[in-house]
């Protein structure tokens, strides 16, 4: 099976919350990713939240995209419920 991204929120900073055709639920923080000319724009957090799902991945309207794999691979599974219940 192929990878993709199947739905990306913003969360904060450079970091966003992408849903991949597998079924897993990453954060990912590209925070130290934007090197090289076309991720420069990607440096203002403006720019950076006017991301879109294109093809199979994250695109930015200047053409700046990253793999899925690759968001995979630097991704944190998010929990699904960020609630811990403790009893005690």
């Amino acid at each position: 099976m192929f990878l993709e991204v199947k739905e990306a929120n913003y969360i904060s900073d450079y970091k966003i919350l992408i849903e991949f055709n597998n079924g897993v639920t990453k954060i990912v923080d590209l925070k130290n990713e934007l090197d090289g000319e076309i991720f420069e724009p990607l440096k203002d957090k403006q720019y950076f939240k006017q991301f879109y799902i294109n093809f199979n991945t994250i695109e930015w309207k200047n053409g700046a995209d990253f793999a899925p794999e690759f968001l995979y691979e630097i991704g944190v599974v998010a929990e699904k419920d960020t609630k811990q219940h403790h009893s005690g």
